[in-house]
């Protein structure tokens, strides 16, 4: 009597979109994403409003995203598309590096941050990982993450306690200078969101002005 094995191959179709306003980039992502078996990108837009009105009407998996975009930037868009289709993942792919838009991001809702000058397979790799449930980032997004906590300063002062973090992150920006629209800007918020945050943190430490706040937060 013959024994019958059944092999089941199961084969991946993730559903990609992507929001980038720079043309050639866009393309070259969309035929990248089409070249491989697999992966389709089902949609692909030059600005974030198109992709909000848009994305919700399909079923995406992952969504590549550019911070840099005309109009509202794409860490407003993530913050925004998160809350309303939580179960598609967001990935950056952008030409910025710097530590305040990696964490902006990570903090929006995004689980990937890949350089553009990633190379397409290492794109098609991190599309992969994010799609099973991992947190790809470039090798150099990825320093940055690690030194921004090895350089972040534990505050040990009993007052302070009950910040919240954007609260600190806020006060960090007062204490290097930076201004209400400045903060703002950095952080994707409005300055008048700026201005309740930093009149809780005076509530909270019991001071009246942001030297005040600040040398407390020092001590």
């Amino acid at each position: 009597m013959y024994q019958i094995s059944i092999v089941i191959i199961v084969t991946m179709n993730i559903r990609i979109a992507i929001v980038e306003d720079e043309t050639d980039t866009r393309e070259m992502l969309v035929n990248l994403i089409n070249g491989y078996e697999g992966y389709s990108c089902v949609s692909a837009y030059k600005n974030a409003e198109e992709a909000l009105n848009n994305i919700l009407l399909l079923e995406v998996d992952v969504v590549l995203v550019d911070i840099h975009l005309p109009g509202k930037s794409g860490i407003s868009l993530i913050e925004q598309l998160k809350s309303l289709v939580p179960k598609t993942q967001f990935m950056v792919c952008s030409s910025l590096e710097d530590s305040n838009h990696i964490f902006s991001a990570l903090k929006a809702g995004a689980t990937g941050y890949i350089s553009k000058t990633t190379s397409s397979e290492k794109i098609i790799q991190a599309i992969s990982e994010l799609h099973l449930g991992g947190s790809p980032m470039s090798s150099q997004i990825a320093r940055k993450v690690v030194a921004s906590f090895q350089e972040h300063k534990v505050i040990k002062n009993d007052s302070c306690k009950d910040l919240t973090n954007r609260e600190f992150e806020i006060l960090e920006f007062l204490s290097r200078g930076y201004r209400y629209k400045e903060i703002g800007d950095k952080l994707f918020i409005s300055v008048e969101t700026v201005r309740k945050h930093i009149n809780n943190v005076y509530k909270k430490l019991q001071v009246n002005s942001a030297i005040e706040a600040i040398n407390l937060m020092k001590r």
